[in-house]
């Protein structure tokens, strides 16, 4: 069953890239505090994750600050090391955190999860995006196969 509005974020393991490397850390600590965006990707460096998704939150990190967002989180299924690579190269570690949920097993809690095994990819998450408030979601923007909208920074930061 996907995570709908009002319930709290599940606890699972992520991994972000702290000073000293991987470091894991509960979802549940990392997104339990504050008034937090969390948008996924299907793959790090895929088309329009690395085009438009990124990006997107990049151009608009500032703008959240101003409506009150304390972090904006980008996760997919991913290795961390694939995941602080792409970080680096859309410029976005300034930005904003990226998590990986390298066994999807976060995204598998939110019922997010998807099969993309047809285009050589496994298991992945879908996309979408989050406002969290101190543990418990708002909103949840879940695009359809295919789509890019609801789960955009510009969409995003309109129902803040």
């Amino acid at each position: 069953m996907t995570i709908s509005a009002g319930e709290r974020i599940p606890k699972a393991q992520l991994t972000i890239m702290g000073s000293n490397g991987p470091t894991p850390v509960a979802s549940d600590e990392l997104l339990g505090q504050g008034l937090t965006v969390l948008f996924a990707v299907p793959g790090a460096f895929t088309p329009t994750c690395s085009a438009q998704h990124l990006p997107g939150f990049v151009e608009q990190a500032a703008a959240f600050k101003e409506r009150g967002v304390d972090q904006i989180v980008g996760m997919a299924v991913n290795d961390i090391f694939v995941m602080d690579a792409w970080a680096e190269a859309g410029g976005a570690k300034a930005a904003l955190t990226v998590a990986a949920d390298g066994n999807g097993e976060f995204t598998k809690a939110l019922g997010l999860e998807m099969d993309a095994s047809a285009f050589g990819m496994g298991q992945r998450c879908q996309r979408f995006a989050m406002i969290i408030r101190d543990g418990q979601v708002e909103k949840v923007f879940v695009e359809g196969p295919g789509e890019f909208r609801v789960s955009s920074a510009e969409h995003v930061l309109e129902q803040l």
